[in-house]
């Protein structure tokens, strides 16, 4: 179930290998904060139009925002935002023309409020 938005300076589209980055996510969701590789579910989306620090272009950024499932212990979440940085700058080519921001923030779910659904996939 956990929900992962990816959001990035157009000028890195390039740099940012998002498949390989979202295996390694996924792979730090379930191992480490013991989620289920079938719900993860990660979006990308690409700023074109940003203004970091003093609006200089050689300014970029990568903030992954996750939401997971209340109950987990904040050793644990300290853990997984740590796994999920380390991938996302293992994932992101070096950009020497550019000062790159990284962050990570993982959020909770109300497990009672939270509902889902899938539908099962049908023949065609």
């Amino acid at each position: 179930m956990p929900h992962t938005t990816v959001e990035y300076s157009g000028s890195l589209a390039e740099s940012l290998d998002r498949p390989a980055f979202c295996k390694a996510l996924h792979e730090a969701l379930v191992t480490v904060a013991g989620g289920r590789a079938g719900g993860c579910k990660t979006r990308f989306v690409r700023h074109d139009d940003l203004f970091i620090d003093d609006g200089a272009p050689h300014h970029a950024m990568v903030h992954v925002e996750m939401s997971l499932l209340s109950g987990r212990t904040p050793q644990t979440k300290r853990a997984l935002t740590e796994a999920v940085l380390a991938a996302l700058r293992e994932h992101t080519a070096p950009t020497p023309h550019l000062a790159v921001q990284f962050s990570v923030d993982l959020r909770d779910l109300d497990r009672d409020a939270y509902v889902g659904h899938q539908e099962p996939q049908t023949a065609s």
